[in-house]
């Protein structure tokens, strides 16, 4: 399985809404790759900013994956990857 940059965004939103307790559309979320930090994700919740390091993605991912499609997945089994756009591969 695959999910691409809109639900990984998706994911990161509705995770730190739980975490924050607010409501999802009140979280934006920027995704980015640096050879220093790896995956990245700048987020402002109530504007006010935060980064997300790639162990926090993979929770986020596997909290989604989770939520909306009922698959139990670890963060073992998560592999982030960018080209043109972000993905996470989701194996088996």
């Amino acid at each position: 399985m695959r999910i691409y940059t809109d639900e990984i965004i998706n994911a990161i939103c509705l995770h730190m809404a739980d975490r924050r307790g607010v409501s999802p559309t009140d979280v934006e979320a920027q995704l980015s790759w640096d050879e220093e930090y790896g995956y990245t994700a700048e987020v402002w919740v109530q504007g006010r900013s935060q980064y997300l390091v790639e162990a926090n993605l993979l929770e986020a991912i596997e909290q989604y994956l989770l939520k909306q499609y009922q698959l139990r997945k670890f963060r073992s089994q998560i592999t982030l990857d960018a080209d043109e756009e972000f993905w996470a591969d989701i194996e088996d």
